[in-house]
């Protein structure tokens, strides 16, 4: 081997070991995980608990960046388009990584095709409620108004995309029903004017209204899971209560760029893993409502099997009912104020840029 020859072999080999090296020091500084809605709201809790712990795993710490607007999507845009090291992820949701294809036509990345799944981090029953005098004592007297007044009912959502509004989309669906919605900025607003009576239901994660449901403040008809819930034990499910094909809960995920390496991914996993088998992180999950994915559920296989199948779920229900980001473009990147005490949306409105709970 003449000497030039054997100082790039050398050269060649010193690449490899310094890129092993760089693998197994993963991570080497703190990671930034990409939160696409608003500080406070249940994808921000779930990414900062199960942050927490895994910022002890990795033994670097893992800062939370939220990143509003357009349903989520801005913020997972940009967590598509980071340099795929690791130091970016993000915690995507039945929203971002589900029912967006449908809502926006110029979506800049491919749910199915763009991420390297981490793994799911939980699941967030969605519950139906009502305004505490609503005139239905059980879901079957709500669906039986729901039939014979939908379009006088106003039915809040936190905007177009949030989960809110893809479940009641869903609900009203499954019913052949139509009501008058009304979009708001987010879950916390739509929350007050359900406690306030200006709007008549909705359909939202159990985390962001399990409180109110036992302060009394509102109504609660069922949850749509095939099994009670230890949050609110009492509140019977979507099958007990007679409507058994409404089964729906949202979930929250956590993705890398596509191309993250494989090392790099398998730590985030492990780390996350560890977090979801903690016994401190389990508590503080299960108080705000959700549900704990099992060990088969964990995996980054098991969560692109969810994202694909959440697609082609929310894909024609959307197009169906004819809900588009696009109906409003202007008014999706500024919002939509919240609509006067019981005044009903007059369209489908754009999506809330800052939707706190979604």
């Amino acid at each position: 081997m003449n000497r030039n020859a054997s100082k790039l072999l050398a050269t060649l080999l010193a690449s490899i070991a310094a890129a092993g090296s760089a693998l197994a020091a993963y991570p080497e500084r703190p990671v930034t995980m990409i939160v696409p809605f608003a500080a406070g709201g249940p994808t921000d809790q779930v990414a900062r608990i199960v942050g927490e712990h895994m910022s002890k795993t990795l033994g670097q710490t893992i800062v939370i960046e939220n990143v509003t607007g357009a349903g989520g999507t801005t913020g997972i845009t940009r967590g598509a388009q980071a340099a795929a090291d690791g130091y970016t992820i993000m915690m995507g949701h039945m929203g971002t990584h589900g029912a967006a294809p449908a809502l926006y036509p110029t979506l800049k990345y491919d749910p199915a095709k763009d991420f390297s799944p981490i793994g799911l981090a939980a699941g967030t029953p969605i519950v139906i409620v009502a305004k505490k005098d609503f005139a239905a004592k059980d879901l079957k007297e709500f669906v039986a108004k729901m039939k014979a007044d939908g379009p006088k009912l106003n039915e809040g959502n936190a905007g177009v995309g949030s989960v809110s509004h893809t479940t009641c989309t869903l609900l009203t669906s499954q019913l052949s029903v139509k009501t008058a919605r009304v979009t708001y900025k987010g879950t916390g607003p739509m929350i007050n004017d359900l406690i306030g009576g200006q709007i008549d239901f909705g359909c939202d994660q159990i985390v962001s209204v399990a409180e109110q449901i036992k302060a009394g403040t509102i109504k609660a008809y069922a949850i749509a899971t095939p099994e009670r819930s230890p949050a609110l034990p009492d509140l019977p499910t979507t099958k007990e209560a007679g409507l058994p094909d409404y089964q729906v809960s949202a979930w929250n995920a956590m993705f890398a760029p596509k191309g993250t390496p494989a090392d790099v991914a398998a730590k985030l996993n492990d780390a996350l893993v560890k977090a979801l088998d903690d016994e401190g992180t389990r508590k503080r999950l299960l108080n705000l409502g959700a549900v704990i994915p099992d060990k088969a559920g964990r995996s980054p296989a098991a969560l692109q099997k969810l994202v694909e199948s959440e697609v082609a779920r929310w894909t024609p229900v959307l197009k169906a009912a004819g809900i588009s980001a696009a109906v409003n473009p202007a008014a999706a990147t500024s919002g939509t104020p919240p609509p006067a005490a019981g005044a009903p949306a007059a369209a489908p409105a754009a999506p809330a840029p800052a939707a706190p709970a979604k």
